[in-house]
């Protein structure tokens, strides 16, 4: 083996033992394999063919084409589902199973294909596609207007002072807590989930001109919004990272465990991690990170704007299963997304894009596009003026900071002028 294999294969030991036995983090497993873990390929093909035979020669035809399309559709999408859950390789996670993660994978990339699809449509064709989902979308939504009167205390209403409060609780409530404290496990770092909170909050301010239900009472974006459930959610899902990081992760397998008691709880704990990567970003060490950092959290800002444009241009109502289920499934597939892309940062050997990092890219860029297409007029609503005032200031002073922070504050530290002396020195004894 080459001196420079050898190298780089310690680099990537080191790299995989500091970030999982990172902080007295301890990992072992007694490598019990049983008949959870394999991939049963053949069975699965077995299955696959005796379901097809059945279709195709005892089951009677049904005469609707809308019906046939529909089952035909299934069935395609079923047959990609298995290929990829029993073919394709292992994520970074294998928890609860790797197969539920490979999956999510297979999912995602029909999600995107769909996304394709209705790319493809106009918009009132693509609506009335969703009917095929619930016969009752394809209508247009009445809008809430969350703004309005801001009066926490209204001494005009005898029966019900505090209506205006009560009314701003619905259903974003539990869904702004929850999800900070998912978000905060894929991004195990508290500075970027409260840079991200804040700047969720002023994107409202600044699209409220385009979308009605962004103008919200000053004490619903500040308190009740980013203060108590992205706050709270943001702590929590910190407290739950470190728990998680301090855990020692002994593992044996089920039936190694004499008692019912420690069988019941290994069951259990099959839903939590494997082992824990804590995440590091360092935004400020160098250029690339501080690039890549930007550029990850304006992802993350298309993703969270996506669900609002999507349900305001597609007339889907937010309690609708589809806006849940849109979240729930995109948190899974950004903490692998997020997984990939930290090692591809942080890890030297790592030259490739992950898999799901990739679908992921491709459906956030895919449901911008279709609100871009479905209704430019009003996705591009000019800022009004002080709007735009502010987000040029704001946009000037990222700049000039990126400059300054790396392309001139390095020549004013003292470890630059001294390494600056050892290359002339070393330039000198070389002329001699």
């Amino acid at each position: 083996m080459s001196t420079k294999a050898i190298s780089e294969e310690l680099v990537h030991k080191q790299w995989v033992d500091a970030k999982i036995k990172a902080k007295n983090q301890t990992v072992s497993d007694d490598g019990t394999k049983s008949f959870f873990w394999r991939a049963h390929t053949v069975t699965v093909l077995v299955i696959m063919v005796i379901v097809l035979v059945y279709e195709s020669l005892v089951e009677s035809q049904v005469q609707d084409q809308s019906y046939n399309i529909k089952r035909g559709l299934i069935a395609c999408a079923s047959f990609f589902v298995l290929f990829g859950v029993t073919q394709t390789p292992d994520g970074p996670f294998t928890r609860p199973h790797p197969a539920f993660w490979r999956l999510v994978l297979c999912l995602s990339v029909i999600y995107e294909i769909a996304l394709i699809f209705i790319l493809f449509q106009t918009a009132d064709d693509a609506r009335q596609l969703l009917t095929h989902l619930d016969p009752n979308l394809g209508k247009p939504l009445p809008e809430k207007d969350y703004g309005g009167n801001c009066k926490i205390y209204d001494h005009e209403n005898k029966e019900s002072p505090y209506h205006n409060f009560w009314d701003k609780m619905d259903g974003f409530v539990p869904t702004h807590f929850f999800g900070w404290w998912l978000k905060t496990l894929i991004l195990r770092d508290y500075w970027l989930c409260t840079v991200m909170s804040i700047g969720f909050e002023l994107l409202e301010y600044s699209l409220e001109h385009q979308l009605p239900n962004f103008s919200e009472c000053w004490w619903d974006h500040w308190i009740l919004d980013f203060l108590v459930c992205n706050g709270l959610g943001i702590y929590l899902g910190m407290k739950t990272c470190e728990y998680f990081e301090m855990k020692p992760y002994n593992w044996r397998g089920l039936w190694t465990i004499p008692t019912f008691k420690g069988k019941i709880k290994r069951i259990v704990t099959q839903f939590s991690p494997y082992n824990w990567v804590s995440y590091d970003w360092q935004p400020f060490s160098s250029l690339k990170r501080w690039l890549y950092m930007i550029v990850l959290i304006t992802l993350f800002f298309i993703g969270e704007l996506a669900t609002f444009y999507l349900k305001f241009i597609l007339w889907i109502p937010p309690p609708h299963f589809l806006c849940l289920g849109r979240l729930i499934f995109m948190w899974l597939v950004a903490a692998v997304a997020m997984r990939e892309s930290y090692e591809y940062l942080d890890n030297t050997l790592c030259k490739k894009m992950g898999t799901q990092t990739w679908v992921c890219l491709s459906i956030l860029m895919t449901e911008f596009l279709i609100c871009l297409k479905f209704d430019w007029e009003t996705v591009t609503k000019p800022f009004p003026p002080d709007v735009a005032f502010w987000w040029s200031i704001f946009i000037g002073c990222l700049v000039l900071g990126t400059i300054f922070q790396f392309f001139i504050r390095p020549y004013f530290r003292p470890e630059h002028h001294h390494q600056s002396e050892a290359d002339q020195n070393n330039r000198n004894k070389k002329q001699k």
